[in-house]
């Protein structure tokens, strides 16, 4: 974990063509971070996170995908893959990051601390699947946590009231 983390954009990470990418460069932004998977039956989700970060974004909205393939192996592509397929299947535009653990000790740093921050279930921190989702305030801190079956537009009315 990044020492002295004090909020979501206190971590870096590497975008699918591998460049790094400062998670600062959202400070002041509403955001939905979301673990993602490519061959899963809660990919369609794609389609709907694409369709939120469209409505909001002129707001101060993004969505941060991070695909991960801890689940059933359901990522199994290189990254090059995985940004052709976001591109060609469901139009994502939104920031996609290289893929990374979500749980374990290799999981990465930004997700070490969504989990400590915001446990699950029964105060569990480990990410249960695909498509879990955690909105972030402007100010970097998690607002909420969701569940993988949990839909992009359900969390529509939060994403509102943090935009408000």
């Amino acid at each position: 974990m990044t020492a002295n983390a004090q909020s979501a954009w206190d971590f870096d990470a590497l975008t699918l063509d591998g460049a790094p990418a400062p998670l600062s460069a959202y400070k002041g932004k509403v955001a939905l971070i979301v673990n993602t998977a490519s061959q899963c039956g809660l990919t369609p989700q794609y389609k709907g996170l694409q369709e939120l970060y469209e409505r909001y974004k002129d707001r101060g909205f993004v969505v941060l995908g991070f695909p991960s393939n801890q689940f059933g192996a359901q990522e199994p592509g290189t990254n090059k893959e995985i940004a052709t397929f976001c591109e060609t299947s469901f139009g994502v535009t939104f920031p996609m990051f290289a893929k990374i653990d979500v749980n374990g000790d290799s999981a990465h740093p930004l997700y070490k601390w969504l989990k400590a921050e915001r446990p699950g279930m029964l105060g569990l921190e480990s990410i249960k699947w695909n498509f879990s989702k955690f909105l972030i305030g402007r100010d970097g801190q998690i607002a909420e946590r969701y569940a993988p079956t949990t839909t992009p537009e359900s969390v529509a009315a939060d994403i509102e009231k943090l935009l408000a």
